[in-house]
This record gives structure tokens, C-alpha cells and sequence, in this order.
């Protein structure tokens, strides 16, 4: 089977690329390689997929490479997906998850893929106080990104149902692993912690996410791939809820580093308390579940970003710049 990934380069996608090379499958990757977009973290299958630096905005070189390939199957991962970006420069985010989305759906469209499998996210639900999210409640966004998401979501149902195309849907938590760039929480707490720098925290950092290690995200996505409906959605969670500051504290005890780097700063606009999703649908039809607890995902990911802090520092430059627009003086 041939698949062709977009933002394999990213930091899930990396992770889904690699273990379909592993698996056998036949891959090529799109990837625009913007400042998340790393092949770096494809160098464990170097020379065994193939790979094609395209933007999703470019219309034309779109439909080219899938006219040239005739994957089976596109997974779409590629995405600006920072929250705290969008705020910052929401017509990026519009433009590659909205518009790149389109130009790919109808790409599929063109080239008679056998499946096309969506990647959203849990954020396009909004915030939830109490109970879980299934895969029929209503889209509520809160943010730039998560409005993004969701059009691109709608866009690849639509596309099912308008044009026959054979979209899945698969809407993941928050995910946290080796590679991530360091403008998520994880990493970012790891690499300020390193260099003994204030930690900006958000509000009082009581804000819950629902955290999902990287590789089981991936095998979900290859469950999606091989037993997904066309038509359904599913949501891909862990049932692992953790505070922020939780989280925080945790990879300062890994550290041995105090608690007194946390520094809370202004909460961000529109800042959702709260995500959690029933995943039931996907464990019933698709037959996954998570396999890595948090104590043990957190453990290994902080060993791998310390492991490989050059990486991260190398991320310093434009990130410092990044940071200070966001958090002002604690950047």
C-alpha cells in the first residue's frame, strides 16, 4: 500500500512516517518545512521513503505530486497548529489549514485515493467542565487555530459526503513525546529548566489536558488507515488528565531542578480550561488503545530532550524571538 503523509517532517507526523517504514509500507512525504518541519527527525529512514518539499498553499504542485504518485491512501497531517501563534498571526493558520486542506481534498478528489484520513484535533470541541467529549458533540473553537482545524475537519466530511471522496477523521489529544518542537509546554519546561530560566506558566496553571504520547497517536492513525470508516470520526485520547502545573512540576522533580523557575504569566485569550475525549468508538471499531502512562511517556521524553539538547538549543534563536511576543519579559 502506498501512502503519502503530509507534514511527515512535523512532530507527529515524523513519528507516523517512521513507524509506517517500519511496518512496510510504501511512503512518500509532503512537507513545506517550515519552522517546525524537521528532517532531521526522519534520519533513523533516511533513503527509504520519498520526499517531495511542497507547500499545501501551492495548488498546482499539489495535484502534480499526487498525479505522479497515486498514493492509496493520503494521511493528512501538515498543519500550523500553535495556539498561541494563531493569536499572534491567524491568517497563517488560516491559509495552510483551511485553504491547504482544500487544495488537497481536491487533489484526492482528482487522483481516486482509496481513503483519505483527516487529522484534527480534540480543541475543535472547545473546553468541557465536567464529563467527555464524543464524536457527536458540537464543534465549539475557541481559538484561531482550533476554528482552523475545525473548517479543515468540515471540509473532509463534506468532501465525503459531496464528492464520495473516503475520509476518516481522527481527532487526537494533546500529544507529547521525543522531537517535539520546543514552542509546546513539555519542551519548552524542559529546555527553560536546562539553561535555569524563568518557566512562563499560564493563569495559575490549573488548565487540564488530556495528555497522549506520540507513538500511540501514530498506531491509532494506522488503525484509522486499515479499519477506519469512510465517514466516521474518531477520537483518540488517553483518559490521562493532568493540570499544567502538574505536568510542570513533574519534569522539574525528573530535573532535580526547583520549583521556584515557575514563573505565572498573563493567561493567553480565550484559554480553554479543559479537554477531554471518549474514545470508545475507537478501541470498539478500530481495536486500539493507549499504551503508555504518563509517568512513563514523561519520563522517557524528558530523557530524549536531554539527550538531545543540542537539537533543542539550535530552536533557540527563533524561538527566543517567538517568546517574547508571547511572554514578554520572561522570554
Amino acid at each position: 500500500m502506498k501512502l503519502l503523509v503530509t507534514g511527515g517532517a512535523g512532530f507527529i507526523g515524523s513519528e507516523f512516517v517512521r513507524q509506517a517504514v517500519e511496518r512496510g509500507y510504501d511512503v512518500c512525504v509532503l512537507d513545506a518545512l517550515t519552522y517546525a518541519g524537521d528532517l532531521e527527525r526522519l534520519h533513523s529512514v533516511e533513503g527509504r521513503y520519498r520526499f517531495y518539499r511542497v507547500d499545501l498553499t501551492d495548488r498546482s504542485r499539489v495535484f502534480n505530486v499526487l498525479k505522479e504518485e497515486k498514493p492509496d491512501v493520503v494521511v493528512h497531517f501538515a498543519a500550523e497548529s500553535h495556539v498561541d501563534r494563531s493569536i499572534v498571526e491567524p491568517t497563517v493558520f488560516v491559509t495552510t489549514n483551511v485553504l491547504g486542506t482544500q487544495n488537497l481534498l481536491d487533489a484526492a478528489v482528482e487522483a481516486g485515493v482509496e481513503k483519505f484520513v483527516n487529522i484534527s484535533t480534540d480543541e475543535v470541541y472547545g473546553e468541557i467542565a465536567q464529563g467527555r467529549f464524543t464524536e457527536e458533540s458540537p464543534l465549539n473553537p475557541s481559538s484561531p487555530y482550533s476554528a482552523s482545524k475545525a473548517a479543515a475537519d468540515m471540509l473532509g466530511r463534506a468532501y465525503h459526503r459531496t464528492f464520495g471522496l473516503p475520509v476518516v477523521t481522527v481527532r487526537p489529544s494533546n500529544n507529547y513525546g521525543p522531537w517535539q518542537y520546543p514552542e509546546k509546554l513539555i519542551p519548552v519546561v524542559v529546555l527553560k529548566a536546562l539553561l535555569n530560566e524563568p518557566i512562563p506558566v499560564y493563569g495559575d496553571g490549573s488548565n487540564v489536558r488530556e495528555w497522549l504520547f506520540v507513538s500511540d497517536c501514530a498506531r491509532a492513525v494506522f488503525a484509522a488507515v486499515e479499519k477506519g470508516e469512510p465517514g466516521r470520526v474518531y477520537n483518540v485520547g488517553s483518559s490521562q488528565e493532568k493540570r499544567n502545573i502538574e505536568v510542570v512540576k513533574a519534569i522539574l522533580s525528573i530535573l532535580g531542578k526547583p520549583e521556584s523557575l515557575i514563573t505565572f504569566v498573563k493567561d493567553r485569550p480565550g484559554h480553554d480550561y479543559r479537554y477531554a475525549l471518549d474514545w470508545e468508538r475507537a478501541r470498539r471499531e478500530l481495536g486500539w488503545e493507549p499504551a503508555v502512562k504518563f509517568e512513563e511517556g514523561i519520563e522517557r521524553t524528558v530523557k530524549w530532550l536531554v539527550e538531545n539538547r543540542d537539537w533543542l538549543e539550535r530552536k533557540l534563536s527563533e524561538l527566543r524571538s517567538f517568546w517574547n511576543r508571547v511572554y514578554g519579559g520572561n522570554g
